[in-house]
């Protein structure tokens, strides 16, 4: 399915850490023109007409992990303005931070996107380092106080 890029979109986003507190799970996707490596992503989605941001995030990441989220709080909202091979994006990211029921595997796990393909999902620690794969939306750890 073809993602339209030409409108504005909303996002809610979710931080996952690990029960020790050093990593969170990102999904690692395909690379592009601009990331040639590929890159994180972190776990959630669009919200829908007439749920609010945080039903959101629930319900992308019970789609996606089949998991709940605990421990769930509202971080802040980032502007995410970008491009995917060569293609203008623009969303409105409300970003929270939350414990998942079940956590994923910490090798081998994955998720299914709307459109039906499975993409990777990793444990990335909160201390990577400059060579790291970039994580999206940027800022997102900005607000729990990790990469100033």
């Amino acid at each position: 399915m073809s993602i339209d890029r030409s409108r504005i979109r909303v996002k809610a986003m979710l931080i996952a850490p690990n029960a020790d507190g050093t990593a969170h799970a990102v999904s690692r996707n395909t690379p592009t023109i601009e990331n040639p490596r590929g890159y994180h992503r972190l776990i959630g989605g669009s919200v829908e007409l007439s749920e609010t941001h945080r039903e959101a995030v629930l319900r992308e990441v019970d789609e996606e992990l089949g998991a709940t989220v605990h421990e769930l709080r509202h971080l802040g909202v980032l502007e995410n303005i970008f491009e995917i091979d060569g293609v203008f994006g623009h969303e409105i990211v409300f970003v929270y931070i939350g414990r998942l029921d079940p956590a994923p595997a910490q090798v081998g796990a994955t998720l299914m996107e709307s459109d039906g393909s499975i993409v990777p999902v990793e444990w990335r620690a909160f201390d990577e380092d400059a060579d790291a794969l970039p994580l999206y939306p940027a800022g997102a750890l900005e607000l729990i106080g990790v990469g100033r």
